[in-house]
């Protein structure tokens, strides 16, 4: 092999190893989107603690849109129909609008700090840790803690915990 030959082909080698790795690096701004399953666990407020599965079963479908404009920063908007079975019967009970923005803490920890807005009447905000437990090629599971804090409607405030799992894509 002359070595003009040899040149053009360790070119060719390197230059399609450096669109590899440039194609694993993640580039922003990203848009990402979830869908995932919410279980409130307990919920706080001026009586009792009221646990879900107690004379009712409450769950949310949380699906969203995710604007990151770098790994550290990003926006994001949920939307949340909430589900209520009691007495063998079932009912869209509410629907939230979650906006708010994410804080990347690294190693697939984030923490979404959110309004939130339900149709209910009730208000107030919701800190989110969330972390990916299973990261795949094109789709990843997380795991979450939602903290719902709601107030307004006339009715006592409220402090939630809860538990959501779901995928990203």
């Amino acid at each position: 092999m002359n070595i003009s030959k040899g040149f053009t082909i360790a070119c060719l080698l390197l230059a399609g190893l450096r669109t590899a790795a440039t194609a694993q690096q993640q580039t922003y701004p990203k848009i990402t989107a979830y869908v995932g399953l919410l279980h409130p666990i307990v919920t706080y407020g001026s009586d009792e603690p009221h646990y879900n599965f107690d004379g009712a079963y409450t769950a949310g479908l949380p699906t969203g849109i995710n604007l990151w404009k770098s790994a550290a920063i990003g926006f994001s908007m949920e939307f949340v129909p909430t589900i209520r079975a009691t007495g063998g019967a079932s009912r869209m009970q509410n629907f939230l609008f979650h906006p708010g923005a994410l804080f990347g803490l690294g190693k697939g920890w984030t923490l979404a700090a959110r309004a939130a807005f339900e149709t209910s009447g009730r208000y107030g905000f919701t800190p989110v840790l969330n972390k990916i437990v299973i990261r795949g090629k094109h789709a990843s599971m997380f795991a979450a803690a939602p903290l719902p804090v709601r107030f307004g409607n006339d009715l006592p405030a409220t402090f939630t915990v809860g538990f959501q799992f779901g995928v990203t894509f």
